[in-house]
């Protein structure tokens, strides 16, 4: 079977609807979620990008396009260009809508003209920006109100829609450190290891690293590792879950000790360990100062 014949067909997303109703906001929560999104496309460029995607094959597994009444006079086409792509490809067209007193108070609040405003108000542009997306709306496969969402519970309930089946939703990095090379500029929290003894003053263990089998079980037999362990861990799923909720993607959680070399780099693998069950998270551990003398 020749690569062309394995490759798949991307999976491509339409996201139209009001100005002010969270497209932007939809196409970055995409954008998190690894969909090639790209932004103000004119309609009439929709085939020859979904031709660009057949070719690229895998490459582009995954594409959204915002398309809205930025094209102004080019918008009229989108209609016939959505059912011109069905009858190729399996397409979705999301829609994104708001109450017109929310959309007011939206763009009132940036300052921001309505895009269809032209000599009138603002509730002027969104009457004929409703005029315009009559025949999409009608057609769109899924219809999101974002009347009471704000610009987090919207990016989540895209990440809901669109995230892949056991995708993670959020990302932890456990960051071992040294304290004396600086905190590290990212952290989001921060946990101390001095409270253990340092194997740096045994002789044995010295030239040694935390990721030797001999300082791991020397650090864990310490008074207090496993409790801090256990405890850190704890405390830390609902902090997790609640990222999750506030569709916050990233997080890091740096682990230090004197050198960054034998307890933080210990603590923060047997971290990982017992957080990597944590639901919706891709844990994965980096060690900033390992190599440094």
């Amino acid at each position: 079977m020749t690569d062309a014949a394995r490759r798949e067909p991307a999976e491509m997303l339409i996201v139209t609807g009001m100005s002010g109703a969270g497209r932007s906001t939809a196409a970055n929560a995409l954008e998190d979620l690894e969909w090639y999104v790209v932004d103000n496309l004119p309609p009439q460029m929709l085939r020859p990008l979904l031709d660009l995607t057949e070719l690229a094959g895998n490459v582009l597994p995954r594409v959204a396009v915002v398309v809205d009444v930025r094209g102004r006079d080019l918008f009229a086409d989108l209609p016939n260009a959505m059912r011109d792509l069905r009858q190729r490809r399996q397409v979705r067209v999301v829609f994104l809508d708001a109450a017109d007193d929310v959309l007011v108070r939206r763009f009132e609040a940036v300052r921001r003209p309505h895009p269809l405003q032209e000599d009138g108000t603002i509730l002027d542009g969104i009457r004929r920006e409703r005029e315009r997306l009559a025949a999409v709306r009608e057609n769109a496969d899924l219809i999101i109100d974002t009347s009471s969402f704000n610009i987090h519970e919207l990016a989540t309930r895209i990440v809901e829609l669109f995230a892949e089946e056991g995708a993670a939703r959020h990302t932890l990095t456990i960051l071992s450190f040294g304290f004396k090379y600086g905190l590290p500029p990212d952290a989001d929290l921060v946990a101390d290891m001095r409270f253990l003894p340092n194997p740096f003053w045994n002789e044995h263990l010295r030239a040694l690293t935390g990721q030797n089998p001999e300082v791991r079980e020397y650090v864990l037999a310490q008074q207090g590792a496993e409790g801090f362990l256990e405890s850190y861990a704890e405390a830390l799923r609902p902090v997790l879950e609640g990222y999750q909720r506030e569709n916050k993607r990233h997080s890091v959680v740096a682990v230090g000790c004197t050198g960054g070399k034998h307890r933080s780099v210990v603590m923060a693998g047997e971290l990982a360990d017992r957080l990597a069950s944590a639901p919706g998270v891709a844990v994965r551990v980096k060690h900033r100062d390992l190599g440094r003398e």
